[in-house]
């Protein structure tokens, strides 16, 4: 736009600057706290579910500074990344409207394909985590009111199954909303309901721990001894770095959030705003749900705290809790799914412009349907909850997705990008311990992927598909 114009250049000629931005797009009308409500529906997911079972695994030492360190590290680097979104000035270049756009702007092609890898692969891996959260939590709510009507010693197994299918059902209506900007409403339900269930396990572990007093606990978790092992702790150990790894993962969407928000004041001063509010109403849960659930809990703390208080009383309570979950990652999911979406849907544009099933939209009772987005995003959803069934092990494939996408995501590309763009000399001191906190999380994240895979490889070994976990 022209200093002084009060219009803006789009593909189809001029057009008024009042509904249009610098790029000629519609004009973004996001604020920091919409974008807040993106971010705590990101952040505050299933990963919070298991933070008592890592405090049983690091203990409380090592539990509470793991938990410190990796907020910290994890605002640090978000911040960074907020002043990526346009290059190469934060506030007045060209906007990145991807992760993986910034990423090819300032580290060049062959670290955008090696982005797009690590991002999109995350991406499909937390969407089939999401479908085997919903699914346990939809059972819980079936098993606790069986137990209720039936009596503590009735037979009321479930199988998963048939909830995933439910909730790729509902994924498929709701993945035909077309952007991220249509997500807001989603997003602060969400995240409502993240408060909520989180809440609920708090007050839980308050009632359990009036009622019964702290269980045993240690200064460093599961103690080595007759049926656990040295090895095993140290596996334990591992894996509960990447839960907590992933509890925290949400860079990869970042920037994605971030190209919703309105141009004034400008967006990475928003977003950093938005970010600290985000990541630190975050930690003051995750820090409740793993100090109280562990208190409650003991070393037999479960894998889903959650589900640790029973089927029975008082029942009601934790059917509304496993709601809230089921609600929040319906949200969360496409949160996290349509930064895939949009990849998948300008790349067939750009490959095929003349495409009419790509490229046209038509309307039916209101909405706008677009046949290839429609077809691809069902498709994704049937085929991620197929792998849901194979595959629903909760807290080993949680920690294996938080330690992939940790260094990568959520470390190496903000720095790298950061020091770029900033042009950070090499060797400065900015620079050299910039490096050290990426070498220090390269290493957190291998010894987190290497406890995680060997549980994933355990559990595969032991299970049957299509049988329930739950």
């Amino acid at each position: 736009m022209q200093n002084g114009s009060s219009f803006s250049v789009a593909e189809n000629g001029y057009l008024p600057s009042d509904k249009f931005d610098d790029d000629g797009r519609i004009k973004r009308t996001g604020t920091w706290k919409s974008a807040t409500a993106h971010i705590i529906t990101a952040v505050i997911g299933s990963g919070v579910l298991s933070l008592a079972w890592c405090f049983a695994q690091l203990g409380w030492i090592a539990g509470a500074i793991t938990l410190s360190l990796f907020s910290v590290i994890t605002m640090y680097n978000s911040i960074l990344l907020t002043d990526c979104y346009r290059s190469p000035d934060p506030v007045t270049g060209s906007r990145n409207y991807t992760y993986m756009g910034a990423v090819k702007a300032n580290l060049g092609p062959l670290q955008y394909k090696l982005c797009g890898i690590a991002q999109y692969g995350v991406l499909v891996g937390i969407t089939i985590g999401y479908t085997t959260t919903t699914a346990i939590s939809m059972v819980a709510i079936k098993k606790s009111n069986c137990y209720h009507k039936l009596g503590h010693n009735a037979d009321c197994k479930e199988s998963d199954n048939m909830y995933m299918v439910i909730f790729a059902v509902i994924q498929i209506f709701l993945s035909q909303v077309p952007n991220f900007h249509k997500l807001s409403p989603i997003s602060i339900v969400a995240a409502v309901m993240s408060f909520t269930y989180s809440f609920i396990g708090i007050g839980l572990s308050i009632a359990k721990i009036a009622e019964d007093g702290i269980s045993k606990t240690t200064l460093i978790g599961i103690p080595v001894g007759p049926g656990f092992s040295g090895t095993e702790k140290m596996w334990r150990t591992f894996s509960a770095l990447g839960d907590v790894a992933f509890a925290y993962s949400f860079c990869f969407v970042l920037l994605e959030i971030q190209d919703t928000l309105k141009s004034s004041p400008p967006e990475n001063k928003q977003m950093k705003l938005a970010t600290a509010t985000g990541i630190m109403a975050s930690t003051v849960f995750y820090m409740l749900c793993g100090v109280l659930g562990y208190a409650a809990f003991g070393n037999e703390a479960p894998g889903n705290f959650l589900t640790g208080f029973g089927f029975y009383d008082p029942y009601w309570v934790v059917d509304i809790g496993n709601i809230c979950i089921v609600i929040h990652l319906l949200g969360a999911y496409q949160v996290l799914a349509q930064p895939l979406f949009g990849f998948m849907e300008t790349s067939s544009k750009q490959k095929w412009p003349q495409n009419k099933l790509v490229t046209n939209e038509y309307s039916l009772c209101g909405f706008d349907i677009n046949v290839f987005r429609f077809a691809s995003r069902t498709t994704y959803v049937i085929v991620t909850t197929i792998i849901a069934m194979l595959f629903p092990f909760f807290n080993d494939f949680v920690g294996l997705l938080g330690a992939g996408t940790f260094w990568p995501l959520s470390v190496y590309f903000p720095i790298e990008m950061y020091i770029t763009q900033s042009k950070i000399r090499k060797y400065s001191y900015t620079w050299i311990w910039m490096q050290i906190l990426s070498l220090a999380c390269l290493i957190v994240s291998l010894v987190a992927a290497v406890g995680s895979t060997r549980g994933l490889i355990t559990s595969v070994q032991s299970f049957k598909p299509f049988q329930s976990v739950s």
